[in-house]
């Protein structure tokens, strides 16, 4: 377990939703310090009031892996999937989530426990997640990050949740990377091998990661500190988000800069 501040400061943006007002509450908690290097934050969203319509989440793509627990049934939880592109889910009109994410790379637990669902069928899993999930009710969400973090320091100690130094590498020199062969340069391996280490590590191919990564980066920084031209920014952009950079503020807020 890292005992040293971590070096990335990858923060990935909030995923999309239209409605952003006092009917639906999403929170955002640093983990404690002796997690902060494989875990970028604790989260927790949920409905205040009924709402009068189906709930559509927009998942965007940003490479990290999210142990998830349904505060409304506590049989149901799960590892999120990792996309290269951007998932609609309709979590109707009363929903209530919290999760911990995870940075690029931690997870180590294999791809049989990922699923790509935030509803569905109770966790089947060998990761006490509903046992975790049990021991949340009736807390709110500043009190039930205590046990999120017991879950990961479990999974720390079991070598499912592990401290990637490959991709935190990556993530805290983001800004240098402009290409696959920067990011094996960076890394200190050839493409070939960055191929073979990231595809186990992360689930993504170099290319893969680099892209959700620029895409992620295009909200907080120009385009043309990361693409070529505009055109190839907006076209990264809607391969990855469903929206070109003016349709995605227009329906969810936030800002990218693309126009």
């Amino acid at each position: 377990m890292p005992k040293s501040p971590p070096t990335n400061r990858y923060a990935p943006v909030p995923d999309g939703f239209p409605i952003r007002d006092a009917s639906v509450r999403y929170t955002e908690l640093p983990p404690p310090h002796d997690l902060a290097g494989v875990v970028h934050c604790f989260w927790e969203l949920r409905t205040v009031t009924e709402l009068s319509e189906d709930f559509l989440y927009h998942a965007l793509p940003d490479a990290c892996v999210n142990l998830l627990f349904n505060r409304l049934d506590p049989a149901i939880a799960g590892i999120t999937a990792l996309h290269t592109s951007a998932t609609t889910l309709n979590l109707g009109t009363v929903f209530h989530y919290v999760g911990v994410q995870l940075f690029p790379g931690a997870w180590h637990g294999g791809g049989d426990e990922l699923t790509d669902r935030y509803v569905g069928t109770p966790y089947q899993g060998a990761l006490p997640l509903v046992a975790t999930n049990a021991k949340l009710a009736g807390l709110a969400f500043p009190d039930a990050t205590h046990h999120l973090a017991t879950l990961v320091r479990w999974c720390v100690a079991q070598q499912y949740v592990v401290p990637n130094p490959v991709t935190a590498r990556i993530l805290s020199q983001l800004h240098a990377i402009r290409t696959v062969a920067d990011m094996a340069t960076l890394v200190g391996v050839t493409p070939r091998q960055l191929q073979r280490t990231l595809k186990r590590q992360t689930g993504f191919a170099p290319h893969d990661l680099l892209k959700v990564l620029r895409v992620q980066q295009s909200f907080r920084k120009h385009y043309l500190d990361l693409y070529a031209d505009q055109a190839h920014f907006i076209h990264a952009f809607r391969d990855a988000t469903g929206y070109t950079p003016v349709q995605y503020r227009k329906r969810f807020g936030g800002s990218s800069h693309g126009d």
